[in-house]
């Protein structure tokens, strides 16, 4: 059952140090951060139009609006590349958490009963977490298997940014198996605004799924079947 929880506890198992130590300069909090301006004028961000758009986001980053109104970007480019990076392996992991949390909560005792183990959920059917307990029950080589990966794909990440220099993307681990990432420059810039945004909504959505089962006690599955059940 462990291969069917996985992906649901990735998340709480491992943030993703950095690969590297990379100097930043501190990030203060500074509503809607330094405005940009053009022709004299300050520019106005296309995700808050009230709000002048941060200096550091020129829409040059995939997914970039302008949104950023308590400056975590920082107050360099070196800091925006920084968090710009944090977010894109959260996402990757929030994205893999969403569709095995759910996953876990529907066939995970099914599969442990047919085969005679034990399930992981929790007595209420819901995923393990740390809000939802039952954290104990993963045995430990589980979490040395997640960390062991963890420090595979950051060794990765670091060889990326040694061999490929100025060409390195933010992000890169030198994996694509299936070759989904385009060799245009339009098409890597289209691919990456999806994985962004993607990433986004699945961040968002793990947040919902913890803080729901954390109240009400009951499985996302079953709080809201019909994004779980079939429809016929």
């Amino acid at each position: 059952m462990k291969s069917i929880v996985a992906a649901s506890l990735i998340s709480a198992a491992t943030a993703f140090a950095p690969a590297s130590q990379v100097a930043r300069s501190e990030t203060k909090l500074n509503m809607w951060g330094e405005p940009s301006k053009k022709d004299g004028e300050t520019e106005m961000s296309k995700a808050l139009p009230f709000a002048p758009k941060p200096k550091l986001l020129d829409g040059t980053m995939a997914g970039d609006v302008g949104f950023d109104p308590f400056g975590f970007a920082g107050a360099d480019k070196q800091s925006l590349a920084y968090m710009r990076e944090a977010e894109i392996k959260h996402s990757r992991l929030a994205m893999l958490a969403a569709v095995g949390w759910p996953l876990a909560e529907l066939f995970d005792k099914p599969i442990a009963d047919a085969a005679g183990l034990p399930s992981l959920l929790t007595k209420s059917g819901e995923s393990p977490s740390l809000l939802n307990g039952g954290l104990d029950k993963i045995d430990i080589a589980y979490w040395v298997a997640v960390i062991s990966l963890a420090g595979i794909v950051e060794l990765e990440n670091g060889k990326a940014k040694e061999e490929k220099g100025k060409d390195y993307q933010l992000g890169d681990c030198n994996f694509d198996p299936l070759g989904f990432y385009p060799s245009d420059k339009a098409g890597q810039m289209a691919m990456q605004t999806k994985e962004i945004k993607h990433g986004r909504i699945a961040m968002m959505a793990i947040l919902g799924f913890a803080a729901q089962e954390a109240i009400y006690g009951i499985p996302v599955v079953q709080e809201t079947p019909f994004f779980f059940s079939p429809i016929f």
